[in-house]
C-alpha cells in the first residue's frame, strides 16, 4: 500500500469515528485489565479454601457428572490451585494488568505509544488464537480472532497514518 493509498483510504474516515475506535478499544483492554485484578484477587482468596472440595460441591449443585469433560476439567485445576506457585502468578498477573491498564489509557488519550502497545500485545495473541481456531473450530475462536485482527489492523493504520502525516508536515 502506497502512501497515497493511504491517504485516499482515510479521506473517507471521519475523525470523530477514529477517535470513537480508539477510545472503544481503550476501554476493552481496561475491562480486560480489571477482569484480570478481580480474577487475581478471586485466585488468591482460593488460597484459603479446600478448593478441590468447592468444585465438587458446584458440579454438584449444577446437577453434572463429575467424569464429564468440563467437570473434570475443573476438577484437575482445582488440584492445581493450592501447589501452584503463588508469587510467579501474582507477578504475571501484575504485569498483565498494568499493560492492559496502559494500553487504555495510552488509547483513550490518542499517544502512539499506547497505539504501538496496543498493536504488539494484540499481535502476540494472533497466531495462537489462529491455531486454537485451526484445532478446534467455533464461532466464538472466530469472534476472538476477527476482533483481534481487526484492532491489530485498525491500530497498525492509526500508525501509519500518523507516520505519514508526520513526514508530510516536516
Amino acid at each position: 500500500m502506497t502512501d497515497s493509498d493511504l491517504k485516499s483510504v482515510f479521506k473517507g474516515t471521519h475523525p470523530v469515528a477514529k477517535r470513537r475506535t480508539l477510545r472503544a478499544i481503550a476501554v476493552f483492554e481496561a475491562i480486560k485489565g480489571i477482569a484480570a485484578f478481580a480474577a487475581i484477587i478471586g485466585v488468591l482468596d482460593l488460597m484459603h479454601h479446600d478448593v478441590r472440595h468447592l468444585a465438587i460441591e458446584l458440579i454438584g449443585r449444577f446437577g453434572l457428572n463429575p467424569k464429564a469433560h468440563y467437570p473434570s476439567i475443573l476438577l484437575h485445576y482445582a488440584e492445581l490451585v493450592p501447589n501452584a506457585d503463588m508469587h510467579s502468578l501474582v507477578i504475571l498477573a501484575f504485569v498483565y494488568i498494568l499493560v492492559r491498564l496502559l494500553e487504555g489509557y495510552g488509547l483513550w488519550n490518542d499517544l502512539a505509544w499506547g497505539e504501538w502497545l496496543g498493536a504488539l500485545s494484540g499481535g502476540l495473541y494472533i497466531p495462537f488464537e489462529t491455531g486454537h481456531l485451526i484445532h478446534r473450530p467455533s464461532a466464538i475462536i472466530g469472534i476472538v480472532l476477527a476482533g483481534n485482527v481487526f484492532m491489530v489492523s485498525f491500530l497498525a493504520i492509526q500508525l501509519w497514518s500518523r507516520r505519514t502525516s508526520d513526514t508530510t508536515h516536516k
